[in-house]
């Protein structure tokens, strides 16, 4: 056999080897499944899946069960306006009460022969003792403004309870900075309490001077509105002089000033 013949040979055995490996991954490529649209994207959540609570704290079972909802609080208003035409506005304070403050307010309070309405801090409420019992002696009422003011709309859902169920007592809660959704108003509801907002901001908490306070109340307020002020969380100075003006005036035009209906358990 010459050398050009027997490189022929394996040249011809050569390629057939390499045509039969070729014809092999080819055959097992084949019957590998290809990928589907479905399998290369991930299913959307259930249509019933429960929302996620905030993760600004570890959502966590309440050390306390939450207590049996008695019967729902009622519209602490709505029993001092049955008569439409009385003229009634519904002053309220909130983050106190405050060692200096707070009776600054009462004292104001005492001078228009007014009441009003105290949404109280649970952390300010421990810190000065004997604060409580001097509002509601005044013949005020107290509401609570949850234990120390987060958002509770930006909370775990335990802490949320905490806050509610575990603040100052009342049938009457302000959810701080007036934050609120469905799962707020039913904590506040389950701890036999009802939503209280608001109808006017003075702004009084940004100190814009006494004047400014006061022109705000007297363009907004209106027939059995409640308005907003502060007698805690820095000088509230502007707050208690511009409350003595606005006494004044909205007086002079026929209006008296409750203390809103909030039960004390």
């Amino acid at each position: 056999m010459s050398r050009r013949f027997a490189a022929f040979i394996a040249t011809g055995v050569a390629m057939v080897i390499v045509a039969g490996a070729l014809l092999v991954l080819a055959t097992g490529h084949e019957r590998q499944p290809k990928p589907t649209a479905a399998s290369t994207q991930t299913s959307p959540p259930p249509n019933n899946a429960p929302a996620s609570e905030p993760s600004g704290q570890p959502t966590q079972t309440p050390s306390t069960p939450p207590s049996t909802p008695g019967k729902p609080a009622a519209d602490p208003t709505a029993s001092l306006v049955k008569d439409k035409n009385k003229k009634v506005l519904f002053f309220s304070f909130d983050d106190g009460p405050d060692p200096y403050w707070t009776p600054k307010i009462l004292q104001v309070l005492a001078k228009h022969n007014a009441h009003a309405t105290f949404f109280q801090l649970g952390k300010m409420e421990a810190e000065h003792p004997g604060l409580r019992e001097q509002v509601l002696a005044s013949g005020n009422a107290i509401g609570s403004h949850s234990i120390s003011h987060p958002q509770l709309t930006a909370i775990s859902a335990a802490e949320r309870h905490r806050q509610i169920f575990d603040g100052p007592k009342s049938t009457c809660f302000r959810p701080p900075y007036g934050a609120s959704n469905p799962k707020v108003r039913a904590d506040i509801k389950a701890a036999g309490m009802v939503e209280v907002l608001w109808d006017v901001d003075p702004r009084d908490w940004a100190r814009p001077g006494v004047n400014a306070i006061v022109q705000n109340i007297m363009n907004n307020a209106h027939n059995h509105n409640i308005i907003l002020m502060h007698d805690g969380g820095g000088d509230r100075g502007q707050t208690v002089h511009a409350l003595d003006k606005a006494l004044t005036l909205l007086a002079a035009k026929g209006y008296s000033f409750l203390a809103m209906d909030c039960k004390q358990p």
